[in-house]
């Protein structure tokens, strides 16, 4: 009897002299922050285009660095998509903030800049847009915005490697960007992140953040005249500084980070032809402003029918996909719908209709670099025999 084949909805894909790279700091005895760290930070500036490029613990502890450097107090509000992972919102939240949620463009599943344009009010600070699943948000709209009513922009670029806007890299179009490499992502450090931002100032207050508030790093110290003097510390910071072992291993993925991209649009590509007469699901959306760097491949279930119905249609399809070898997930939350948002701000699911369709009907197959040609066969054949009509 055939087993039969698993294609899971990700996977990490290293080459021998990627994982061999992590041998290099746990040899030298420099396991913290240091000269691995800087080659990958240097290395993503190269990729992205960004003058300042930090690394840290993950894409979350990056955008909280960011809002702190900007001075997000109690009080002030931020507008975020109400589609996205909870981190958006959280790292507002922590600050003592208030998220103030936005619908998504059911077409792109980012944020809606129309209904974000209405809710700017007098406490209004900022804006943190979502590049989800690697597809850009419209940031020629979203810094109209930003620029009109005085606001800074953060963009959460978790899943944004690869993405980019009219040519440019997303991640410094606003103040500060940050991307994940959590293994789900196409540069993967385990947990991990990086901020950018093409403004020097925010640049050296987000480095001291994530260091304690340091002036200067350990590595720093270490290679400078006087290395047995502590530096002085000028913020009540944070520890939030990404390890030389994972510095190594991102940038060792770095060397091949084109090649990556273009792997992974290509799988894309041939998902797209394979999937473009199913009229019950709705491919990934782009057009010749956005370069899509595919973190995920989202679609939308398109049945006739409510919002519940196309629901228990797509749990069920998602079950058979199961069973038959091929993993599948939503293609994230709508964060108004969770526990604990839906009971601080008393929201309801149909407050954002987009973001509860989206939450509700989307599906996630499988793509990832390394994805052989049986696993793409796989996939393709088992979706168009089973899609739902």
């Amino acid at each position: 009897m055939t087993e039969q084949m698993v294609v899971p909805i990700a996977r990490t894909s290293l080459e021998p002299h990627e994982v061999q790279s992590v041998l290099g700091p746990l040899e030298s005895g420099w396991l913290v922050q240091g000269p691995n760290v800087k080659s990958f930070e240097d290395k993503w500036s190269a990729f992205t285009g960004a003058p300042y490029s930090l690394a840290v613990t993950s894409c979350t502890t990056g955008m909280h660095l960011a809002v702190a450097a900007l001075g997000l107090s109690p009080g002030d509000e931020v507008i975020v998509p109400a589609f996205t992972w909870i981190a958006t919102a959280n790292v507002i939240e922590h600050q003592g903030a208030k998220p103030v949620f936005c619908d998504i463009d059911p077409l792109t599943f980012n944020i809606d800049m129309a209904h974000a344009a209405t809710l700017v009010t007098e406490r209004t600070v900022g804006i943190m847009p979502v590049h989800l699943f690697g597809l850009s948000a419209d940031m020629t709209a979203v810094m109209a915005l930003a620029e009109k009513h005085g606001l800074w922009v953060v963009e959460d670029a978790a899943c944004g490697f690869g993405a980019t806007f009219d040519g440019q890299h997303v991640g410094h179009f606003g103040n500060a960007g940050a991307f994940s490499f959590h293994p789900r992502k196409a540069i993967t450090t385990g947990e991990g992140g990086m901020v950018t931002t093409a403004d020097e100032a925010l640049s050296t207050k987000i480095q001291q953040l994530r260091d304690h508030g340091a002036v200067m790093s350990d590595l720093q110290r270490h290679l400078g005249p006087k290395p047995y003097l502590l530096a002085d510390h000028i913020h009540a910071g944070y520890n939030q500084r990404m390890t030389d072992i994972q510095g190594a291993l991102g940038s060792a993925q770095m060397d091949r980070a084109s090649a990556i991209i273009e792997e992974r649009r290509a799988i894309a590509a041939e998902f797209d032809e394979a999937f473009s007469n199913l009229d019950s699901l709705r491919t990934p959306h782009t057009d010749e402003r956005y370069g899509h760097g595919y973190q995920s491949y989202p679609c939308m279930v398109t049945l006739e029918g409510s919002v519940e119905s196309i629901n228990a249609a797509r749990n069920a399809w998602m079950e058979t996909l199961q069973t038959k070898g091929v993993s599948t997930r939503p293609a994230t939350h709508a964060v108004h719908m969770l526990s604990f948002y839906s009971e601080k701000y008393n929201l309801k699911s149909e407050d954002f209709p987009n973001a509860r369709a989206a939450n509700d009907c989307s599906i996630s197959l499988p793509l990832f670099h390394g994805m052989t040609e049986a696993e793409k066969t796989h996939v393709i054949k088992t979706v168009l025999e089973t899609a739902p009509t």
